[in-house]
C-alpha cells in the first residue's frame, strides 16, 4: 500500500485533545521565523492565483496566510484581499512585504477553525501550506465553505504524503511522536481525504499534482535553515537529547540526498504539492 492509500485510509482517534494539539502547533508555528522559507514559496501563490483564474475586483480571503504568498500574489491581479493567521509576527511580515511593493490589502488575526467573517463573504478563499495544518480538519473545511461565495472557488497548495516535505514529516514523526489522535497534516494532499473534507454535495474539487523546487547551497545549508527557522522542525530538534538530535539530523541529511537532483555540490530537491481548485455548489 502507498504511503497516500494508507493515510488516507487513517481514521481520527477519539482521544485526541484538539485544544492542546492547536495550542502546540501554534507554539510552533510562533518559533523561528517562518518567513525565511515561506519567501522561498511564493511562485506556488502566483501559481495558484493563475489555477484560481482569479479576476480583478473579487473579494479574496488568505486562511492561515503566513507571510503573504497568496495574499500578495491575488492583490497584484487588483483583487481585494484580506489576509489572515493567528500568528501575528507572520502577519506583520507580510504587511512589510505588502509595502514593499505598494500593494493594498486588508490584515487580521484569526483561526482557520473559526474564522470571523459572515456566510459567503468572499468570491475566492485560498490556503498555501496553512490549512493542512488545522487541527480539526473537519472544521477547517467547513469554515472555508461557509465563507466562500456560492459559485466561488476554494484554492489549496498541500504537500503530498509521498513528497519531500510529507517525508520529512513522517522522519520527524519517528523521532517525535506526535500527541495521540493527531492526524497528519498530509492528508490534505491526498484526493481521497479532500472528496471527504470536501463533498460532491457542496463542492466540486480539481487536484493537479505539482512540483515545488528547494534550492539551497546545499543540502546542510537547507537543514541549517530549516532547523533554525522552520518552527516544526525546530521545535522536533529543541525536544530531542544531544544523541536524539545527531540521530535526526543525520535522518534528515539522508532525505535530502535522496531526494537531490543536482550534481554540482547543491540542494535541487522536487517536492510535490497538490495544487486544488474546489468550485462552491
Amino acid at each position: 500500500m502507498s504511503t497516500s492509500a494508507a493515510l488516507a485510509g487513517t481514521p481520527a482517534q477519539p482521544m485526541a485533545d484538539l485544544a492542546a494539539l492547536k495550542a502546540r502547533q501554534q507554539g510552533a508555528w510562533s518559533s523561528g521565523d517562518y518567513a525565511v522559507v515561506g519567501t522561498t514559496l511564493q511562485i506556488v501563490g502566483e501559481s495558484l492565483c493563475e489555477a484560481l483564474d482569479l479576476r480583478a475586483g473579487s473579494k479574496v480571503l488568505d486562511v492561515a496566510a503566513g507571510n503573504g504568498n497568496g495574499s500578495l500574489a491575488a492583490a497584484r491581479r487588483w483583487c481585494a484581499v484580506t489576509a489572515t493567521d493567528y500568528v501575528p509576527a507572520l502577519l506583520e511580515k507580510a504587511k512589510e512585504r505588502a509595502k514593499a511593493d505598494r500593494l493594498m490589502m486588508e490584515f487580521q488575526e484569526a483561526d482557520a477553525e473559526n474564522l470571523p467573517f459572515a456566510d459567503q463573504s468572499f468570491d475566492y478563499a485560498m490556503s498555501i501550506f496553512g490549512v493542512m495544518f488545522t487541527p480539526d480538519q473537519e472544521r477547517a473545511a467547513a469554515e472555508l465553505l461557509r465563507v466562500c461565495k456560492s459559485g466561488g472557488s476554494i484554492g489549496l497548495a498541500n504537500w503530498t504524503p509521498d513528497g519531500f516535505i510529507g517525508q520529512l514529516f513522517k522522519t520527524i514523526g519517528r523521532h517525535v511522536p506526535p500527541p495521540t489522535g493527531a492526524r497528519s497534516p498530509a492528508l490534505w494532499g491526498t484526493r481521497a481525504r479532500l472528496e471527504e473534507l470536501f463533498p460532491s454535495s457542496k463542492a466540486s474539487v480539481v487536484a493537479t499534482p505539482r512540483q515545488f523546487v528547494f534550492r539551497y547551497k546545499s543540502s546542510a545549508h537547507w537543514l541549517d535553515v530549516f532547523r533554525t527557522f522552520y518552527g516544526p522542525v525546530l521545535k522536533a530538534f529543541g525536544t530531542l537529547d544531544d544523541t536524539g538530535q545527531k540521530a535526526l539530523a543525520a535522518e534528515l541529511m539522508e532525505l535530502a540526498t535522496r531526494f537531490n537532483r543536482a550534481e554540482d555540490g547543491t540542494m535541487v530537491v522536487p517536492s510535490e504539492y497538490l495544487e486544488v481548485v474546489i468550485m462552491r455548489r
